[in-house]
């Protein structure tokens, strides 16, 4: 029998609904139970594919090929169950699906509502996980009292009547904010966040209340007896030094106990948390420190690079070092020169992105890890602007460019119009539109035996996920071989280029793909791995 639990947030947006989503699937998958978790959005986007990185974060990818939010990559990295392209929906692809049904004649010639064909689509979008998992946990996107989440409260509400409260349970995630001239923490805005719920028809089974301190017993009992609650079920959520401690932290204060409680589930099943109990040691105890310049566009956001930042910090608890990430905006080596930010760094790391603003400072910051010996890792647009240094640098080839900049004389980088993926054959057009048009999701690579990515792997063969619209044109291959930047990775056909590297050089690696999806701090990605021992290596020799 699947059970399902709804997290909703309150009071403010950015409470960590996502990350208290995928701790607590961390903590039933401890007790030995499957789980699947999905999440509701509320933007009429159909799809976060389109939406600038300032806006939204990163858009996580799954092996399916669906841009999806970044909180589905919270799910995989707590618990290691691959995300799919079914487990994130928003308003604008529930409408998008109504409407198309009702274009069709699905619904017989009746008048098209928000109850009850918006919340019945809803509810088969979440009706779908049934069977798959022990426990299913579905993330209301948004703010309760936001006029967005109104339709998605009013689905959840009646699924919870339908399958019944043995099988549906609320959590509902607040703030406590601390008014440092009145010396306490306030639970006024969590009373009235409960309030607004209510009013839609959803009484919380368990309240998460966030707070930068300890919150007192007090506090406590008032937000029970305000908020209609048991006490035992106001669990603190308190800011802790690293998310990995977060499982831990709810545990103590009995979050699946309470859980298990609100289902009926008096046998409790034993619990394994070891593995974090390992994490964090390694965080809070490293045995060195190396320093990471990240180069990239969108670096006034920390959530644009969420799953770079996490991957990176998954090489360091396995090298047992802590990671200091140092984020410069690429645009600054346009006019600056590249020494005065990157001295003393031991790595540096170009990550994706779209469009020519800043590229030519990602090519310079390329250039001086390549002359200065210094790590460096390219993922996707900063393996393609690697390549584009080589080829003017090193081969000769001054008017080397990319096709998405607009026409030059050697498009080192185009546009791919066609590839195969599985037994099919894809295709995407200049002119076409922008989202979801993109080489997504997984695909396989055959690695060069003897090289450096081999080794890390340990494979001849990997597959790993996509997010782009242009490639390295194979037609210069030989010449960047010639000039030392070896293709390292090719797909099966051995038309694209995977993974290049760089010869006589500590570690040079550019990839077209984006490993940092798939990395988890209990099981860190090898390239990852592979790029901060490096890094260590680089600051032994400072």
């Amino acid at each position: 029998m699947t059970r399902y639990i709804f997290i909703t947030g309150g009071v403010v947006s950015s409470l960590g609904k996502g990350l208290a989503s995928a701790a607590l699937g961390a903590l039933l998958q401890a007790r030995g139970y499957r789980v699947r978790l999905c999440k509701l959005d509320p933007y009429l986007n159909v799809d976060p594919g389109t939406m600038s990185p300032f806006q939204h974060g990163e858009v996580y990818v799954t092996d399916d090929g669906a841009e999806t939010d970044l909180d589905l990559g919270h799910y995989e990295r707590f618990t290691g169950v691959p995300a799919k392209g079914t487990d994130n929906t928003t308003t604008g692809r529930i409408y998008t699906s109504v409407l198309q049904k009702e274009r069709k004649g699905d619904y017989l010639g009746a008048t098209i509502q928000v109850i009850p064909h918006i919340t019945n689509e809803i509810k088969d979008f979440i009706r779908e996980k049934d069977g798959t998992a022990e426990f299913v946990l579905c993330e209301i996107g948004g703010t309760v009292g936001d006029i967005e989440s109104l339709p998605f409260l009013e689905a959840i509400r009646q699924f919870g009547n339908e399958v019944g409260h043995a099988r549906a349970l609320f959590i509902h995630v607040t703030l406590l904010p601390y008014i440092p001239a009145a010396g306490e923490l306030k639970t006024k805005p969590t009373q009235h966040s409960v309030k607004e719920l209510m009013s839609a028809g959803i009484r919380p089974d368990i309240l998460l209340c966030r707070a930068d301190r300890a919150i007192d017993e007090d506090e406590r009992a008032k937000i029970a007896l305000f908020c209609n609650i048991d006490r035992k079920k106001v669990i603190p959520a308190v800011d802790v030094s690293s998310i990995y401690e977060v499982p831990l932290t709810y545990h103590r204060e009995g979050l699946d106990q309470q859980v298990m409680e609100s289902f009926g589930i008096k046998d409790l099943p034993s619990l394994d948390l070891s593995i974090w109990d390992n994490i964090v040691h390694n965080i809070k105890a490293p045995e060195g420190e190396v320093t990471i310049a990240i180069v990239g566009k969108y670096t006034n956001l920390a959530d644009s690079y969420k799953s770079l930042n996490e991957a990176l910090a998954h090489g360091g608890i396995a090298n047992k070092v802590r990671v200091s990430l140092k984020f410069i905006e690429s645009q600054i080596f346009e006019s600056e020169d590249p020494e005065a930010h990157l001295r003393g760094v031991n790595g540096i790391l170009v990550p994706g992105g779209f469009g020519e603003r800043g590229a030519e400072g990602k090519i310079r910051a390329a250039r001086y890890a390549r002359e200065k010996k210094i790590p460096y890792f390219g993922i996707c647009f900063g393996m393609q602007m690697a390549v584009i240094e080589v080829a003017r640098n090193l081969c000769g080839i001054k008017g080397a460019n990319s096709t998405e900049f607009g026409t030059c004389d050697d498009a080192v980088i185009g546009l791919m119009t066609e590839w195969v993926k599985g037994n099919q054959k894809e295709s995407r057009s200049a002119k076409g539109d922008l989202g979801g048009t993109m080489r997504l999701g997984s695909y396989p690579a055959a690695l060069a035996p003897g090289s450096k990515v081999s080794e890390a792997y340990g494979s001849k063969m990997i597959k790993e996920r996509h997010r782009h619209r242009y490639e390295v044109n194979i037609n210069y291959r030989a010449k960047l071989e010639n000039a030392g930047l070896i293709f390292s990775g090719l797909s099966p056909d051995g038309n694209l280029p995977e993974i290049v590297e760089m010869k006589d050089h500590p570690w040079f690696i550019g990839v077209q793909f984006h490993p940092e999806l798939k990395s988890k701090p209990f099981e860190p990605h090898p390239l990852f791995v592979s790029f901060i021992e490096a890094a260590v290596k680089q600051g032994r020799m400072v």
